[in-house]
């Protein structure tokens, strides 16, 4: 019976998105760049790998063409994605630019299903041509080449290329809700196409490296990270906000009065903060900090597996000889002058921007890379 309840609400998103995705498989100007483009790419990539193959080949480097091949699969698969986020990016700001959105938003539907059929009307037509797009690459690599790619290697690439596509598309619809123009959601695009190319440079690491266990963890994090951007958007997306507002005005003094106001609370005194709004908001993480606190103990945990494992020699933990060890350092440094208030400033400073780095860094991953790591 519950399952049947979990059904009949998700089912007005559902509509939603079937009714979005007819809508853009009805106008040609979306569908035919997607497809066009979808069929060349990998014919071009079957060309470059042709002939990457051919001059590998030559010189007896058949290694390099075995990890060539799959990194231009790779490629393949996110291409589409990246072409059609812009369907993503329209969602919300080019409906209600349009003056077409309200009588959605009139409907009796909950923010939640409105918000989960726009995303999934989202992500159907890119996901759709990523598989296009490795399907025709890996027919034609087949017949070019005779390359065939291993199971568990497609399903890696499958997985990668779907959440990636999350990924990316959950984050454009979260820009898509908080824009009122089309213009300013696609320039606040570069906050996530950036990230993207990135994120591809080091799959493609990754990919040329040939490990398959690195490429789960990556899936699993992006895994992560998408829920943790579509959990952002259902939290955030408000219908009333979404129509009463007609301008991004950028005013300094509202968002220190609404940080101020978040920060201090209803204390009045150091005492009062200390004891409501720090435990307030200790109850807030109390799930993210049990989690963390349980992570942080598996660390140590394998930390400690892994050192009993490597067997080091009994001379290298010699307490006696690391004091001596120690001292000489110390002794050392001291007498080029390294251990000074200029030396501790240097650390210190060096501790500051990798902590800053850190904070800036975390934006983009929610702030659990450090957990991933």
């Amino acid at each position: 019976m519950s399952d049947r309840i979990r059904f009949d609400a998700l089912k007005p998103a559902l509509i939603v998105a079937r009714r979005e995705i007819r809508d853009q498989f009805r106008d040609w100007r979306v569908i035919f760049p997607i497809l066009a483009l979808t069929m060349f790419f990998p014919a071009l990539m079957n060309f470059t790998a042709r002939q990457a193959v051919n001059f590998v080949q030559q010189y007896g480097a058949s290694l390099i063409a075995e990890r060539f091949i799959p990194f231009l699969l790779m490629i393949v698969g996110f291409f589409p994605i990246s072409i059609s986020l812009v369907i993503a990016l329209e969602s919300f700001a080019g409906e209600t630019e349009r003056h077409s959105i309200e009588p959605l938003l009139s409907s009796p539907l909950t923010d939640w299903q409105l918000y989960l059929g726009k995303l999934l009307a989202s992500l159907v037509p890119p996901v759709l041509g990523s598989y296009l797009g490795i399907t025709v690459y890996l027919i034609g690599i087949y017949r070019s080449v005779g390359w065939q790619a291993d199971p568990v290697f497609l399903l890696q690439v499958i997985l990668l290329t779907t959440v990636q596509a999350l990924v990316m598309v959950s984050g454009a619809v979260v820009v898509s809700t908080q824009t009122t123009s089309v213009r300013a959601a696609n320039l606040l695009a570069s906050f996530i196409i950036i990230p993207a190319a990135l994120l591809i440079q080091g799959e493609s690491v990754v990919m040329l490296w040939g490990s398959y266990d690195l490429r789960w963890w990556v899936i699993i994090a992006l895994t992560l990270i998408a829920g943790m951007l579509v959990r952002a958007g259902l939290a955030h997306f408000n219908r009333e906000d979404l129509l009463g507002r007609e301008i991004d005005v950028l005013d300094f003094r509202k968002s220190w009065r609404v940080f101020k106001r978040a920060f201090v609370g209803e204390a009045h005194s150091l005492r009062e903060w200390l004891i409501h709004e720090v435990g307030q908001s200790i109850k807030k993480i109390l799930i993210p900090l049990v989690i963390s606190t349980v992570l942080l103990g598996v660390g140590i945990w394998m930390g400690m597996d892994i050192s009993s494992k490597l067997g080091l020699a009994p001379e290298v933990l010699d307490l006696d000889k690391i004091i001596d060890l120690d001292q000489s350092i110390v002794s050392g440094l001291k007498s080029v002058g390294f251990i000074s208030w200029r030396s501790a400033l240097t650390i210190w400073f060096h501790n500051l921007r990798v902590v800053l780095l850190a904070t800036v860094l975390g934006i983009f991953s929610f702030g659990i890379l450090g957990i991933l790591v």
